[in-house]
């Protein structure tokens, strides 16, 4: 890795990607005095997006990595179940194995544990940074930091998830449990079969993941960013030193550059020197419109049971979560949105059984995931003038308000707030 620059002010940083992790770092770039340009080709907030769509949670325990122990024995059912949990394209899969064989090397308790103290390090507080960075762009309506919920159907099948929750425990997080009535009373409307929960009263979630991140941009610009729309293919370096970031209609002169574009970065990556394991993790939701009065999600739920987060959002009820493994271009297959649907009718008794197909919407959405469950973020080998900032996966919208300030650090040449060795690009 490139030893740290000796940075001259003014400097001029061209952030590759307006997504939540391109925003925050646009935003405490121009907070550190830094010269910005926004770039990318997707509207900001635009449903291609990985955080348009997802489920809103700014969760501060979201430590566990989204792989278990012993889970290698289920991946061969995974395999046969298209339509399950999780879903790999088989003309996909020989692209894939060398990232499923690490990512399933990664699921040993004392590698979780390990994952789970570092990822702490960069989602602790993350409902309060945000509200902080919302209330500066005049939308702190959108921040709620009232909990979020865990539900099963038993205390048993809580039980079941005890190695992830100890490890929370350890690490100083709690939680108030709910039962039987207690619940009903906090859910009404969730099917009584469930009837036990843990509430994390320190994360919360945003309302309206889109509209947030047009009103980051907009804070971003007004302050005297410059936002060029035009797609990244590399970088201009000479002698160790980042002279243009390269694109398809031409170059762009600066002297530092964030790679933060999602799923995309992996071709940028290698063009900064550094060869990274990166996959799109494809994820649906379903969205439904106009039932608030018979269906509601009161407080954000996590339903174990089905790898889904129900989250209440200002556009209505949204339904989130599931793995499917494919190439970024492959068509969606809606059959994981339908999933969705007949998720929350299982959860929401009070949806009608069939729903009037206006009122569902449904979306699909690319987490960039490593095999580790942990982002990229620290200096690129080509040159220290370029930063890595991708691969956050499930909990990109969380992260991304500590990863931006982390950011900022790095192109002001500042030593970071947290320790970085667990997240460098060059681990791989």
């Amino acid at each position: 890795m490139s030893t740290v620059p000796e940075i001259s002010f003014p400097r001029h940083a061209v952030v590759i990607g307006a997504g939540a992790v391109g925003l925050m770092s646009a935003i405490h770039a121009l907070d550190q005095g830094l010269e910005v340009s926004l770039l990318d080709f997707n509207p900001v907030g635009s449903e291609e997006a990985a955080s348009y769509g997802n489920a809103g949670w700014l969760s501060s325990h979201s430590v566990i990595p989204p792989v278990e122990p012993g889970m290698w024995k289920k991946v061969p059912g995974y395999l046969m179940d298209p339509i399950g949990p999780l879903s790999i394209r088989w003309r996909y899969l020989p692209r894939l194995t060398p990232w499923l064989l690490r990512n399933l090397a990664s699921a040993r308790r004392e590698r979780i544990r390990a994952t789970a103290r570092a990822l702490r390090t960069l989602v602790v507080d993350a409902r309060t940074l945000h509200l902080d960075i919302a209330r500066r762009a005049g939308v702190a309506h959108l921040i709620d930091t009232s909990g979020v919920l865990h539900v099963y159907r038993s205390r048993q099948q809580f039980d079941g998830d005890a190695f992830g929750w100890s490890v929370r425990r350890e690490l100083g997080i709690q939680w108030t449990e709910l039962e039987g009535e207690a619940l009903r009373r906090r859910e009404p409307d969730l099917d009584p079969a469930f009837g036990f929960a843990v509430q994390v009263e320190e994360a919360g979630h945003c309302k309206n993941p889109g509209a947030y991140l047009q009103a980051l941009q907009a804070y971003v610009l007004a302050r005297g960013a410059h936002r060029i729309d035009a797609r990244a293919t590399g970088f201009r370096i000479e002698e160790g030193r980042l002279k243009a970031v390269l694109t398809e209609t031409g170059e762009i002169a600066c002297d530092a550059a964030v790679i933060c574009a999602g799923a995309r970065s992996k071709a940028l990556a290698a063009q900064a020197g550094d060869r990274v394991q990166l996959e799109s993790e494809r994820g649906y939701h379903a969205l439904i419109r106009g039932h608030e009065q018979a269906a509601r999600a009161h407080t954000p739920m996590m339903l174990s049971e089905f790898k889904v987060i129900a989250t209440q959002m200002e556009t209505g009820l949204r339904i989130a979560g599931q793995v499917e493994f494919a190439s970024f271009e492959a068509a969606p297959d809606w059959r994981r949105g339908e999933i969705m649907r007949d998720i929350a009718l299982k959860l929401f008794p009070g949806l009608p059984r069939e729903l009037p197909a206006e009122d569902v919407r449904y979306w699909l959405g690319r987490r960039p995931s490593t095999p580790d469950g942990m982002p990229c973020l620290g200096y690129a080998s080509a040159s220290s003038d370029i930063v890595h900032a991708y691969g956050h996966g499930h909990i990109g919208l969380g992260c991304s308000a500590r990863s931006g300030r982390i950011v900022a650090q790095l192109l002001a040449g500042q030593t970071p707030e947290i320790d970085l060795a667990p997240f460098s690009p060059q681990r791989f």
